[in-house]
């Protein structure tokens, strides 16, 4: 049964067109991920569902009998209220039944009155109609769902009574995120929901929306946690949106895949109507009446021809490159007992590091653990309470803030790189934002009017421009879309230099870390592995989790394929000289024709019956040879 589809949703601001043509059906029980860049839509598309945008065309259908919850960017609190009395206004219906409970307790409780029978009777048929109502609804278990809720969102009992006024903007969207899943709507829409929450929150909420009854439709960046939740991948391109029924990780096989398949036909469609044209030309060029109708009907069937649309293109994602300017020592860190403890609250203590050369681990540990701390203190920003580091021999350290406190507010783009990059020329500056899609104009905008996800690529192009052989990168997929997460990872992998990086991003740690290092009040613990196999060596510590070998091709194989190839080649290569001769040989045999024709206008020859029959005979010859050329000449067209 469909609890939510689309039909035609158009939507356009002058010239930019956000949505064109957006058209899906999620039926209920669904769990959907709608993917794409930042700005394809995705909110946009969000804001209509709710009725928060009317600006569109087209229509969009909602179960009637369904509820719908949404969280948004723009939280809506009550800054007055606490942590729990905000989330316990969720059953605001089951608290007024408590309440009247109380009082139809107090009302059952006074001394019997015969002559008042009919109305002690309605009292208690009330409180029992009531207390079944109560019970129904959850009221005997609302409270501890609360408190499990809570908690797995990371607050400890402790923040139960902070006020909402003086939360951090993430305790706020946790604290809305609480209140929407205590509420249960029918259809879900989530919009970034792991965004402020630590690994062990994020899987807890994996774990809750997994169980979840209703439909969800999730805008998520978090390739992991879509993976572990949802049935169905929405992909946004160019304003339309493509629906494949898998989660991201076999979304991307089938995508791959469909455009593999739709590009094959549509390069040999392409082909064939580039072989059409070339035919249709050659047949108008004999300028010959036969050649010329032949020519007319290949043309009317290649006018009627159906064409394949390409497949869409991908949205741009920024070209990142980073590279070391110069080779470290293969010791790059050394640090000794190393702890940090802010009055009674201590971070970590007994904290060792030794980090060699092209080594690429990430820091892990619970939010507020001191991860990025100890950052700071390898910068030399904060001073450890005990003990020592070192860096190694030219070691040159590049440093990603997720906070971005390095860029400064009223500068504009291409100043914050200028500033730091003097010796750019202009359309050198320029040329390195348009890499990292600034574009045009784009580069005037002040850092305080831009994006979480423009001011990470200005803070990742600063990275790569300073080409530094130590990384240290602190959330660096915060804000990113898919593509330019991709295009990040993609470079750390290629990057000849040392790389310590904290980050939630699972898949970004599957993909680039070869070792975890989980920070933890009495020191680090270290796991040779990426995240998988540290999470695999938590749950089963006694179990080795190797990662196979892709088999690689044989010598033999290799041999045979590049003979194979080098066949192939010279096929086409006769194939083309084959042609060209066949094209000769036609011009010629046309031209002795024409020049056949002509003689047979002339007296000397129409008044002389031996020559007259001489030439006819020498044209129907002519015209069987050409005939066979011809045939032979598309014979070898077509075999491409």
């Amino acid at each position: 049964m469909i609890a939510l589809s689309c039909k035609d949703i158009r939507l356009s601001y002058g010239i930019d067109v956000i949505l064109d043509g957006v058209t899906f059906n999620i039926n209920e029980g669904d769990k959907v991920a709608l993917i794409g860049a930042n700005g394809a839509g995705k909110t946009t598309l969000f804001r209509i569902l709710t009725g928060k945008l009317q600006e569109f065309t087209g229509d969009f259908f909602i179960d009637k009998s369904k509820t719908l919850g949404y969280l948004s960017q723009d939280l809506s609190l009550n800054l007055d209220s606490n942590v729990y009395d905000e989330v316990l206004s969720v059953f605001s219906s089951l608290t007024t039944m408590e309440e009247r409970m109380v009082f139809l307790e107090s009302e059952m409780a006074k001394p019997y009155d015969a002559s008042n029978e009919e109305w002690h009777a309605k009292v208690i048929t009330d409180y029992t109609r009531l207390q079944e109502m109560y019970d129904i609804h959850g009221g005997y278990t609302y409270k501890g769902e609360i408190n499990r809720v809570l908690t797995g969102l990371g607050f400890s009992p402790e923040d139960f009574t902070k006020d909402i006024s003086i939360l951090s903007g993430g305790q706020k969207t946790r604290v809305a995120l609480g209140k929407l899943l205590l509420s249960s709507p029918d259809i879900l829409l989530l919009d970034e929901p792991t965004n402020h929450l630590d690994l062990q929150a994020i899987e807890w909420l994996e774990e809750y929306l997994a169980s979840y009854k209703g439909t969800i439709l999730i805008i998520s960046h978090d390739r992991f946690f879509l993976d572990k939740i949802t049935t169905h991948t929405f992909d946004m391109i160019g304003g339309k949106v493509y629906t494949y029924n898998a989660p991201y990780t076999r979304y991307l096989e089938l995508k791959q895949k469909n455009y593999e398949v739709q590009m094959k036909a549509y390069n040999q469609q392409q082909e064939e109507i580039r072989r059409q044209e070339e035919i249709i030309e050659r047949y108008r060029s004999f300028n010959r009446e036969k050649s010329i109708k032949a020519a007319e009907s290949r043309q009317k069937q290649l006018d009627k021809l159906e064409r394949i649309d390409a497949p869409p293109a991908e949205d741009r994602s920024a070209k990142i490159s980073l590279t070391a300017e110069i080779e470290s020592g293969n010791d790059v860190l050394i640090a000794k007992e190393l702890s940090k403890a802010y009055g009674d609250h201590v971070l970590f203590h007994d904290v060792d590091l030794f980090i060699r050369k092209r080594e690429r681990i990430a820091l892990i540990g619970e939010n507020g653990r001191g991860k990025t701390t100890l950052f700071r203190m390898i910068l030399d920003r904060v001073k450890p309470d005990t003990g020592y580091l070192v860096l190694g021999k030219n070691v040159t350290l590049g440093y990603y803030d997720q906070e971005q406190s390095d860029l400064s507010d009223e500068k504009t783009a291409l100043d914050e790189v200028w500033d730091d990059f003097p010796e750019l020329t202009t359309r050198e500056a320029r040329t390195y934002l348009g890499s990292y899609l600034f574009r045009g104009d784009e580069v005037f905008k002040t850092i305080s009017n831009l994006s979480g996800g423009e001011k990470c690529r200005i803070n990742l192009l600063k990275l790569m421009l300073r080409r530094s052989n130590f990384l240290l990168l602190d959330e660096p997929t915060n804000h990113l879309d898919i593509p330019s997460r991709e295009a990040l990872e993609d470079s750390l992998l290629d990057y000849d230099g040392t790389m310590f990086v904290i980050s939630h991003d699972r898949y970004f740690l599957n993909k680039v870390a070869d070792q975890i290092y989980e920070l933890t009040e009495g020191g680090i613990v270290k796991y040779l592995g990426n995240y998988s196999y540290y999470v695999e060596k938590k749950d089963n510590p006694e179990r080795f989790a190797g990662i196979p070998v892709e088999e690689r091709p044989s010598k033999t194989r290799i041999v045979e394929e590049k003979k194979r190839k080098r066949e192939k080649e010279k096929e086409e290569k006769d194939r083309k000289l084959r042609i060209k001769d066949l094209e000769s040989r036609i011009e010629r045999l046309e031209d002795r024709k024409s020049a056949l024709a002509d003689d047979l206008c002339k007296e000397e020859v129409y008044s002389d019956p031996m020559k007259t029959h001489s030439i006819s005979q020498e044209l129907k010859d002519l015209e069987i040879t050409l005939q066979s050329l011809y045939e032979e000449w598309e014979e070898s067209l077509e075999e491409n």
